[in-house]
């Protein structure tokens, strides 16, 4: 019997151990960098993008969504290649990663080989939403770089701006994320961007019937039409996915277009039509504090999801490709 509970000790000691092993904390990196304070640096550099262009936020907003629902957040994204997640058409539309580069450059001279990729879009990504009129909020840090980069891999993750709610609700589920934080992390779409050409079905031929989405706003639908996205050419102009008066500022405007019937993607529209998202929808347009409050942890919980730890994977020297 002593021997059985000497295991069983044994095991329990050894579990709680695995378990505390390379954990996200905040504050990592205190004390790993001698003096050097590496969130500073990632907030300083973000700072300046931001001044010369306010749209980092949303691209921002989007490597991190894009990193964290394939493979989890590993800045798998990050990686060049013939084959990688970047050569993915769902990932044509992300940029920013000049600004990563610029940044791991300055991490990699005040601490080299320490500070991963992975942290750095999730730490540069919170700075920039406070910077766009967001809560500051923590993140906890350690994650290292993943080796795996697919193309395939974001073609099945990623939801498309098609999806049903009930389509969406479990992709998301399948990340460890609830339906609540779905239509909050989609609230991202405050200062999101996207092209005509995605949307222009919806304006002219929804669902191959020649005529516009009935549940489109009409007075907005022709407003589309004229400045934004005409029947024939522009496929390349740029829309903003939330009023144009707000479109550079976290907020819950958002929400309240929806509730206008002015969302621009379908699965945005359909966040304040279906029953299992209508209510949320209601409750985030009638209190911003709330949004702003929840949508900061909907984002902490994106960023936790998958992550490589410990000795896992690697810390990158550049971001781009593995050492």
């Amino acid at each position: 019997m002593k021997s059985y509970g000497a295991a069983i000790l044994v095991l329990l000691v050894l579990s709680l151990a695995a378990a505390g092993h390379g954990a996200l904390q905040y504050g990592f990196y205190k004390g790993k960098c001698g003096t050097k304070d590496v969130e500073a640096i990632i907030t300083g550099i973000v700072r300046q993008r931001f001044f010369g262009d306010t749209k980092i936020v949303a691209a921002l907003l989007r490597m991190q969504f894009h990193d964290c629902f394939v493979r989890g957040c590993d800045a798998s994204i990050l990686l060049d290649g013939p084959s990688t997640e970047k050569t993915a058409p769902p990932n044509f539309s992300v940029f920013g990663y000049d600004l990563i580069d610029k940044i791991k450059a300055a991490v990699e001279l005040a601490c080299p080989g320490v500070v991963s990729c992975a942290d750095i879009i999730i730490a540069a990504t919170r700075d920039a939403v406070a910077l766009a009129g967001g809560l500051r909020y923590q993140v906890q840090l350690g994650r290292r770089d993943g080796l795996i980069s697919q193309a395939g891999d974001s073609l099945r993750n990623l939801p498309a701006p098609t999806i049903t709610v009930p389509q969406s609700i479990q992709t998301f589920r399948a990340k460890g994320l609830s339906t609540s934080d779905m239509v909050l992390l989609l609230g991202g779409h405050t200062v999101g961007i996207t092209r005509c050409s995605v949307i222009k079905d919806r304006l002219y031929n929804f669902r191959g019937t020649g005529k516009p989405d009935p549940t489109l706003n009409p007075n907005f639908l022709q407003l589309l039409r004229s400045f934004a996205c005409p029947k024939i050419g522009g496929d390349n102009n740029m829309v903003f996915l939330d009023d144009p008066s707000s479109s550079l500022k976290v907020d819950n405007s958002f929400y309240k277009q929806l509730l206008q019937n002015k969302g621009i993607l379908p699965i945005d529209q359909a966040l304040a039509l279906d029953p299992a998202t209508k209510r949320i929808v209601q409750q985030l347009a009638a209190n911003p504090t709330q949004f702003l409050t929840q949508f900061n942890q909907a984002l902490v919980k994106l960023g936790a999801v998958q992550v490589l730890t410990g000795t896992q994977g690697q810390i990158r020297k550049n971001c781009r490709r593995r050492n």
